[in-house]
């Protein structure tokens, strides 16, 4: 089927949160696949006043009356972590297909509730990881697979933001907040989409904020078959993004891994590991690309083509697997394994 001789999915979206007003709709509305075709609140003047200056089509005092709109193919799911589950269940039941905000659940109980609606109601449900369909991503890997750097053995992240607004859902427990369920999931889902394997066991460390009880600085060892994965997420430090991949030959380095800042190019830096002091750097470069569109359109052609999602349920399992036993390893201070969590 050609991009010209396809009909856009039409997209309805749960709520006005800030990812899915500054990012996702937008991103979604360049799209060849993809058709931003409603927005709901539960509050509908809001409703009303975020599609007209986004201009979207239709905008509903509330989620149930999106969902019960025949026209409306597949939902984006940007809420609180919390309701994620709930409301994604809640579209999967009147027929959608789904793409929900990550972390789809902090549990792998949730993710299994998903599953079972997904498989009874024949849709579609992902995860919405964008940095897995960017193109810088997937060169990455390729490069990895390649040979490029020797044996990849280690990645090291880095990711933190400063946040201290005991009223911010990410700093939240009851609302799913904390840097592990914000950012660790990143480099978390990342590691695992290099590597191609599943970490055997891993061990976690958290400190949690005396005001809000969310982990605001938590670190991480994934022991994957091949080598580690390590990373430190914060929501009390200075904005900051990077993730460093090491081989036996050489070195990868993405700056801004995660939100590579918008309309400006994004590189791989290649470090070939000739001394101390790092060898001879050379970089590939991207052409600003949103991720958003690309992930819109990825979802909505599967769609369309009744193909593979990017990110289904069963990875998805498999990365709250790893979230739950890290928090259970910073309680117990041992090495736990994922597996005894599926």
């Amino acid at each position: 089927m050609s991009v010209q001789e396809h009909r856009k999915v039409r997209w309805g979206v749960l709520g006005v949160a800030s990812i899915a007003v500054r990012r996702a709709i937008p991103g979604m509305q360049k799209g060849e696949w993809s058709e931003v075709a409603a927005i709901a609140s539960r509050n509908p003047k809001r409703a009303e006043e975020t599609a007209q200056r986004l201009g979207v089509p239709k905008s509903y005092g509330s989620y149930e009356a999106l969902l019960a709109d025949p026209g409306i193919e597949a939902i984006y799911n940007p809420l609180p972590n919390h309701l994620h589950v709930p409301w994604s269940i809640r579209a999967a039941e009147a027929g959608k297909h789904v793409l929900c905000e990550k972390p789809l659940s902090p549990t792998v109980a949730g993710v299994r509730q998903l599953l079972a609606v997904r498989d009874r109601r024949n849709v579609k449900i992902g995860e919405a990881f964008m940095v897995r369909t960017h193109p810088r991503w997937l060169r990455t890997r390729e490069l990895i697979r390649s040979g490029r750097i020797g044996q990849l053995g280690a990645i090291s992240g880095l990711f933190s933001y400063f946040n201290s607004d005991p009223e911010n859902i990410r700093n939240r427990v009851e609302t799913g907040g904390g840097a592990l369920l914000d950012m660790g999931c990143y480099p978390i889902t990342l590691s695992r989409f290099i590597y191609g394997e599943e970490p055997t066991h891993v061990f976690g460390s958290i400190e949690r904020s005396p005001d809000t009880n969310t982990d605001q600085l938590t670190s991480a060892i994934l022991r994957f078959p091949s080598g580690e994965a390590t990373f430190t997420c914060g929501t009390r430090l200075v904005h900051f993004q990077r993730m460093q991949l090491l081989g036996t030959l050489g070195r990868i380095e993405l700056q801004y891994p995660v939100n590579p800042p918008d309309g400006q190019p994004s590189h791989i830096l290649i470090d070939e590991g000739k001394g101390a002091a790092g060898g001879r750097v050379t970089s590939e470069t991207f052409e600003y690309l949103n991720q958003f569109t690309i992930q819109g359109d990825a979802f909505s052609k599967a769609i369309r083509e009744n193909g593979p999602i990017p990110v289904p349920l069963e990875d998805s399992v498999c990365n709250v697997a790893v979230i739950e036993a890290l928090f259970r390893s910073a309680q117990s201070g041992k090495w736990e394994r994922p597996q005894d969590f599926l």
